[in-house]
């Protein structure tokens, strides 16, 4: 056989792996309408699967949406939930989506939705991922295939980025961005360097056209995190100067894992939790729901966004009752375990017993504590990063965020200022630079915001995501 030859059965090997690795299992389907929307849907709303891992066992659920300004030239972002096993369609419809419920209105039938003028698909094309597997419609064909982790769910979306560009090649030369908030801010940095290192830099194909990351609330480092609680709660007038030098004093700034042996530190910590076991930590400033579950100590506690609960389907008559912002996330399990609804997204008949919009069943190991040194080496290699807290959130508050920022030893280059839209103070903002030639790490906090903050100030995110993405300063 001659040299030639040779090279051309190489060349047909290498396109049938392609094609094995990347072949038809993967589905996608365009929806052109929904229950409880009147009309066309006026944007392009793609859902699909797309296989991964050994014998693609892991079938990951995606919202695909076309932005609807410029699709060849607006970026392309990667939206990753928090949780871990909070489904997309969380981040679609209460954060960042072109769709919202209509909760003033629920009458106990199925829920209808409107347009959401703040849609961050109005200025980029946007997945959505059901990540890990077992998150709102992912799931898995064998049970080894539910186990999930930190590097699992970032190697799987490694893949799943993959295979979906090589299905939509247009796509490939587009700026790409991974986002996420709450818990996500773990994975967003790895699935970037995992792109940087195991992929790009590996050459493997696809090359994703990654810049940068954005992460809202973002868990880093836990113990860290939870850690700035009580700094926190002083600081916004939840703890009284005595409690909080009583606790500084003894627990030496750990509030989370304190010895048992530390009476005085136990003492002070049972004081704190006296003034805070009332507040509604996603936002300080909200009631707390009686159906959530209480809590012991100040551990970071995913029971604030935990299954939402059946007895809250109608609205309540009683005046006194305060409304509760945890009601309206019932309106989304009683639309998406409509038969219709799960029809019109080609949803998979049998794959999912009951969708939950945080899944707390799923099997996953934290396996990584700390994603810090994950910032400093994707800051090395210049990728931009936007990290925004909303101020009232006392989960993750921004005075540890802010803290492992300062950590990064970096050079401001714009010092703490306010950030403004329609010429009110929106949050405060600080622009960091690695050196002459990498700029630039932004950190921004958005004002009277929760968790999640695009959920609760919607028109402040959408302003501070747009003028980011076009480099143009808070």
């Amino acid at each position: 056989m001659h040299v030639h030859e040779f090279a051309l059965t190489g060349l047909i090997l290498n396109l049938l792996l392609l094609f094995l690795l990347f072949n038809v299992a993967d589905a996608q389907n365009i929806v052109k309408s929904l229950p409880g929307y009147p009309g066309a849907l006026p944007f392009k709303l793609e859902t699909g699967y797309v296989g991964v891992g050994e014998n693609d066992s892991v079938q990951l659920f995606y919202y695909f949406i076309e932005s609807e300004r410029d699709v060849s030239m607006d970026p392309l972002v990667l939206w990753l939930t928090g949780g871990p096993g909070c489904s997309a369609f969380s981040g679609l419809v209460y954060e960042i989506g072109p769709l919202s419920f209509d909760d003033e209105r629920y009458n106990g039938s199925l829920p209808s939705l409107h347009a959401n003028p703040y849609a961050w698909t109005k200025i980029a094309s946007i997945i959505l991922l059901d990540l890990p597997v077992g998150t709102g419609f992912s799931y898995a064909t064998t049970s080894q295939g539910y186990f999930s982790s930190d590097t699992k769910s970032t190697k799987d979306a490694y893949l799943f980025l993959q295979k979906w560009l090589l299905n939509h090649p247009r796509f490939m030369k587009n700026r790409l961005y991974i986002a996420g908030d709450s818990y996500a801010g773990k994975i967003v940095p790895m699935v970037v360097l995992e792109i940087s290192n195991g992929g790009n830099e590996a050459g493997l194909k696809p090359r994703m056209s990654v810049e940068g990351y954005m992460v809202g609330n973002p868990l880093t480092d836990s113990r860290k995190d939870e850690n700035w609680k009580v700094p926190y709660a002083h600081r916004l007038g939840l703890i009284s100067d005595e409690y909080y030098e009583r606790a500084k004093s003894s627990c030496n700034g750990e509030y989370i894992n304190p010895s048992p042996n530390n009476t005085e530190c136990l003492f002070a910590l049972h004081l704190i939790q006296e003034c805070i076991s009332g507040i509604y930590p996603a936002n300080i400033l909200e009631p707390k729901c009686q159906h959530l579950a209480s809590r012991e100590g100040l551990q970071w506690d995913q029971g604030y966004l935990e299954e939402d609960s059946i007895d809250i389907l109608l609205p309540s008559f009683d005046q006194e009752k305060p409304k509760c912002r945890d009601d309206t996330y019932v309106l989304s399990r009683v639309w998406m375990n409509d038969p219709t609804v799960q029809e019109a997204l080609q949803i998979r008949e049998g794959t999912k017993e009951q969708w939950r919009r945080c899944n707390r069943s799923i099997s996953y190991d934290m396996d990584v504590a700390s994603v810090f040194d994950y910032h400093q080496v994707l800051i090395r290699k210049g990728y931009q990063a936007l990290i925004y807290s909303g101020d009232h959130d006392m989960m993750v508050p921004y005075l540890g965020t802010l803290q492992w920022i300062r950590d990064l030893n970096l050079t401001v280059e714009d010092d703490w200022r306010p950030w403004f839209v329609n010429g009110q103070i929106a949050g405060y903002t600080l622009n960091y630079q690695f050196n002459e030639d990498v700029c630039c790490f932004t950190f921004a906090t958005v004002m009277g915001a929760g968790h999640t903050a695009p959920e609760y100030k919607p028109k402040e995110c959408f302003a501070m995501i747009d003028r980011w993405f076009t480099n143009y300063p808070l």
